[in-house]
């Protein structure tokens, strides 16, 4: 933890995203936090994520069912049993961290494209549960009364409170994430994502290994979950288990340097300016998609470290600040 701690990359990038994050809470302004609540949510999930793709090497497309899982756990518990927002969270974190557990005892012994079609699959079989499930609203989703936001001071604040929920929460994936870089544990991750055989030879053990890891990848995305559809009043099967978002979050993490802790922010960042330009451009909005798997191809082709990995070859005196 010391060594954590004297890290300059910590504290700097802890500065950078605070006075990110807190940018909309001094201006009060609501489009402003709009934009930037899609901007932390994705940092998180790629940062999630790399826990597994980065560190591991394990290319889970099926990231978005921890998002959904979780979202569907913290609506349900909220709207039918009025629970709050904040063991609504923790519901949804555990519950997606314990289907991940229970996932990768079984499709963690697949590797290369066999795990990545697996959790294709795995994403298209929890589409069509959730949107069978009558208790979860099927396929018209559950709908949060108006009374769960008069708790909280009216929808006006909520929503207010539930961007400076997820600020939190992004500054807490950051710091988990570094610490999970620099420990034996995060070590051991990456000797597997090296050479999984040789990584076995030297007596780390690899299936619990990757468990732990693919269980604490899930946690973030469940509780992310909780805050997107509680902003937003509602949550459906096909926005909750969107392939669209695993896809592009992994786009992100390329983008800016897997592997690493600031590749996945900087990425993610970058990323989400260039889809909102898309989006809102009247020639390009139906081809975001598209563009990010060009995007994507281009990375492999060319710059394969990402943003991080690049600026970091050239410059090596950035390293210790751009870890």
């Amino acid at each position: 933890m010391k060594r954590i701690a004297k890290s300059p990359f910590m504290w700097i990038g802890l500065v950078v995203l605070t006075a990110f994050a807190l940018w909309p809470l001094a201006t009060k302004n609501p489009t402003l936090r709009e934009e930037i609540f899609l901007i932390l949510m994705f940092i998180t999930m790629a940062l999630s994520l790399d826990i597994i793709l980065g560190f591991t090497g394990y290319v889970n497309f099926g990231h978005i069912v921890f998002f959904g899982l979780g979202g569907y756990m913290g609506i349900y518990v909220m709207s039918k049993l009025h629970w709050g927002i904040f063991p609504a969270m923790l519901i949804g974190g555990i519950s997606a961290s314990l289907l991940a557990f229970l996932l990768g005892l079984v499709i963690l012994r697949l590797r290369g494209a066999y795990f990545a079609l697996a959790t294709i699959g795995i994403n298209e079989m929890m589409l069509a549960f959730v949107a069978n499930f009558q208790p979860f609203g099927a396929g018209t989703g559950m709908v949060l009364n108006f009374r769960i936001y008069k708790m909280y001071g009216g929808p006006g604040k909520a929503l207010w409170m539930a961007y400076t929920l997820l600020v939190a929460v992004t500054l807490i994936a950051f710091i988990a994430v570094f610490a999970i870089e620099k420990s034996k544990f995060g070590l051991g991750l990456m000797v597997i994502r090296e050479d999984e055989d040789a990584a076995m030879v030297m007596g780390i053990p690899t299936p619990t290994f990757k468990n732990l890891a693919y269980t604490a990848s899930a946690f973030l995305p469940g509780v992310l979950g909780v805050l997107y559809f509680f902003k937003n009043g509602n949550i459906e099967p096909g926005e909750a288990f969107n392939l669209e978002m695993s896809i592009e979050v992994l786009v992100m993490i390329m983008l800016g340097g897997f592997g690493t802790v600031s590749g996945p922010i900087i990425g993610a960042a970058l990323y989400e300016e260039i889809r909102s330009y898309l989006i809102v451009n009247p020639l390009l909005q139906s081809m975001h998609l598209v563009i990010a798997g060009l995007l994507l191809l281009a990375i492999i082709l060319f710059v394969p470290v990402g943003v991080v990995g690049w600026v970091r070859q050239r410059i090596p005196s950035v390293r210790r600040y751009l870890e």
